[in-house]
C-alpha cells in the first residue's frame, strides 16, 4: 500500500513546481500577522531567477554543491534567540497566541516553553548528537530543523532515526516509536524529511562542523549520518509541502537566517539529488 501511495503521490509533488508558478497559494493569505505581506503572494518559482539562479537546470552532485553554496548565506542565531524565532515560525494559524508543536499537532501556548511536563522546547529535528554539535550556534541553532515539541514527546523520540512503525507514541499524534527509530505523525512526514534533506546539504564539513549525510540505516548513533533514506524519500512524496510548511520557510526568509530550504521550495530536488 504505501508503494502505490508512493508513486500517485511522487507524480504530484514532481508537479509542485509548475502548479506553483502558475498560482500562488491560497491559504497563505490568511498567514498570521508575523508573516510579511510579501510572504502572501510570493510562490517558490519566484525564486528561481534569483535566490536559485545558480542551481536550476543542475541535477545531482552539481546540484547539491550549487544549493550548498546558496544556502550558507545566512544569519545565525543564538540558541537563547531560538525560542522567540520558533514563535513565530511556528505559530498557530487560528491562533497567534499558540505555537503547533511538531509531533503531537497540539496547539500550545507560546508563553508555555521550558522544560517541565506540559511545556513545550526545541527538538532537534536532525539529532544533535549525530554530529556532536549539540547546540553550538550554528547547525545547533538552525531554525529550519529546530521545532516546537512537546517536552515528553520530544524525549520518547530522543535521538533516534526515522523509520516506518512501532508502538504509539502516548498524546504524540499518531506517532510511533520502537527502540530504533521514530515515525511522525502522518501530516508532517515530509515536513521532517526535508527538513533532514536541507541539513544534509547545509552542512558539509567546511564550517568546523562535521559533514551531515542522510544514509540508509538506523541506529547511526554519533555518526553524522542520519537515516532512513529510502523512508524519507518516500515521506517526502507521501507529503507534499502544505501551507504551513510553506509560510514557514517563507518567515525564517524574510525575518531570522535570509536563508531557505530548497526541498520545500523543489520537494523534486530531493530526488535528484538522492
Amino acid at each position: 500500500m504505501l508503494a502505490i501511495r508512493t508513486r500517485r503521490r511522487k507524480a504530484a509533488a514532481l508537479a509542485t513546481a509548475a502548479v506553483l508558478a502558475a498560482v500562488a497559494a491560497p491559504s497563505l493569505t490568511a498567514a498570521p500577522a508575523t508573516a510579511t505581506t510579501a510572504s502572501a503572494a510570493t510562490t517558490a518559482s519566484d525564486y528561481d531567477s534569483t535566490y536559485y539562479k545558480d542551481a536550476i537546470g543542475k541535477t545531482g552532485d552539481s546540484l547539491k554543491s550549487a544549493l550548498h553554496t546558496i544556502i550558507s548565506d545566512q544569519t545565525k542565531l543564538s540558541y537563547s534567540a531560538v525560542w522567540d524565532a520558533l514563535k513565530a515560525t511556528d505559530e498557530d494559524p487560528d491562533n497567534s497566541g499558540n505555537v503547533i508543536l511538531l509531533y503531537s499537532g497540539v496547539s500550545r501556548s507560546k508563553s508555555l516553553n521550558g522544560g517541565d511536563t506540559g511545556d513545550w522546547n526545541r527538538e532537534h529535528v536532525w539529532a544533535k548528537s549525530h554530529g556532536d554539535f549539540g547546540t553550538s550556534t550554528g547547525p545547533g541553532t538552525d531554525i529550519h530543523h529546530l521545532r516546537p515539541s512537546d517536552v515528553r514527546v520530544n524525549s520518547v523520540r530522543g535521538n533516534k532515526d526515522f523509520d516506518n512503525g512501532g508502538s504509539a507514541v502516548s498524546e504524540g499524534g499518531g506517532s510511533l516509536t520502537d527502540s530504533d527509530s521514530f515515525e511522525p505523525r502522518d501530516a508532517v512526514k515530509g515536513d521532517v524529511a526535508r527538513m533532514i534533506f536541507y541539513m544534509a546539504v547545509r552542512y558539509e564539513g567546511g564550517d568546523g562542523f562535521a559533514d551531515l549525510e542522510v544514509n540508509g540505516q538506523v541506529d547511526n548513533g554519533s555518526n553524522p549520518y542520519m537515516g532512513k533514506l529510502s523512508v524519507l524519500k518516500a515521506w517526502n512524496d507521501e507529503d507534499p509541502p502544505d501551507a504551513f510548511e510553506e509560510r514557514r520557510n517563507q518567515v525564517i526568509y524574510d525575518e531570522f537566517q535570509h536563508n531557505r530550504n530548497p526541498f520545500v521550495d523543489h520537494p523534486e530536488w530531493v530526488e535528484s539529488i538522492w
